[in-house]
């Protein structure tokens, strides 16, 4: 079998061990973009709940919001993060699967708040790995709005950005950061890393 036949070698990814990448970053960093671009590329994606469950809790008129019960917001955040995983986990496909946030990012909103966090949670979130290389979407005041679900500062944004890169660190993930260019520019920045 000549070069060109054989299965590619991943420098950054291999199908044997974790295929799960995690997209985070403060609010408004072009995330869920970059998510729609990769599915439209044909790769699987996972979208983010928290914009999901901010509609949900509004038209229910439920207080699992982050202006109302942010104990509440942060436990529905998280456990629809565990759910999308072990979903995705039942799948028993070995192609790579990008999330549009993890359930990492439920922990880090719980410190940001000075929530409770219990030890229960923390055992999940490590029971739970996403593959070690996580990719950070940094603040980029040009194309950062405000919306009904999204009202951080952009100070907040900022604030957010440096505790996500210090929670991924603190579970022993490589945070690698995308750069500020186009959606184009980033999905290939991407497929380089990982040699897709």
């Amino acid at each position: 079998m000549n070069k060109k036949q054989k299965e590619p070698t991943y420098t950054h990814f291999d199908r044997e061990m974790n295929h799960f990448f995690v997209l985070t970053g403060g609010p408004g960093t072009g995330k869920t973009s970059l998510i729609e671009v990769l599915k439209q590329h044909g790769f699987q994606t996972v979208p983010e709940d928290a914009r999901r469950i901010i509609q949900e809790q509004v038209a229910m008129k439920g207080d699992g919001l982050p202006w109302a019960n942010k104990m509440h917001y942060a436990n529905l955040m998280f456990e629809a993060a565990l759910n999308s995983y072990t979903l995705q986990k039942s799948n028993n496909s070995t192609e790579p699967v990008f999330f549009d946030r993890g359930h990492l990012d439920s922990i880090c909103y719980m410190k940001m708040e000075q929530l409770p966090l219990s030890e229960q949670v923390l055992e999940q979130a490590r029971k739970y790995p996403y593959n070690k290389c996580v990719f950070i979407l940094p603040p980029w005041k040009e194309i950062y709005i405000t919306d009904a679900e999204r009202k951080q500062s952009w100070e907040e944004v900022l604030f957010t950005h440096e505790q996500m890169k210090e929670t991924y660190a603190e579970f022993s993930y490589t945070v690698i950061e995308l750069p500020k260019t186009s959606l184009k520019n980033r999905l290939r920045f991407i497929t380089d890393f990982l040699n897709l």
